[in-house]
């Protein structure tokens, strides 16, 4: 968590960061009644067939993510989940703390983001590598935070 926490404060982005009993689930989260839960990000680390190309979604905790759909909107070859294997290799996390912040570890930079444009130009919440913890933060620097690492990121719209 330490890294995440340098690189905001080297970028001069302001967050709030709340500490809480390790979770696993968005159920999990949603017990805790933290203040801002509604803006608390669900986040999948899904890849293509060929395991040519990974994706990080970070969707709203409601959304229900059709992987058929989704391949549609981004254009992309058959998707599944990724294993925790996989998780470990690209961005360095354990399963239960998979966040957008996790491609600060992704030296490839060959993770995409893909942020629920629900969340665009306003607060979102996220792991900071470590699922006892929850930063909330303006998405718009996220998105700079991700950028900053090197990796692509895009709104999209889920139709669900």
């Amino acid at each position: 968590m330490s890294n995440i926490v340098d690189k905001l404060n080297t970028l001069n982005i302001n967050y709030e960061l709340v500490e809480h009993p390790a979770i696993y689930t968005i159920e999990e989260m949603n017990s805790l009644n933290l203040t801002n839960s509604e803006k608390i990000a669900k986040n999948l680390f899904i890849r293509d067939d060929k395991k040519r190309n990974y994706y990080l979604i970070v969707a709203k905790e409601d959304r229900q993510i059709n992987l058929k759909e989704l391949r549609t909107l981004i254009n992309s070859r058959p998707l599944s989940f990724c294993s925790e294997k996989d998780l470990k290799k690209y961005l360095d996390l354990e399963k239960g703390a998979v966040t957008p912040l996790g491609v600060i570890n992704n030296e490839d930079n060959n993770v995409q983001v893909l942020i629920d444009s629900y969340f665009k130009n306003s607060i979102i919440g996220v792991h900071p590598n470590v699922n006892t913890s929850t930063i909330f933060l303006e998405s718009s620097n996220l998105v700079a935070v991700i950028e900053d690492c090197g990796n692509e990121v895009n709104y999209i719209e889920f139709v669900s």
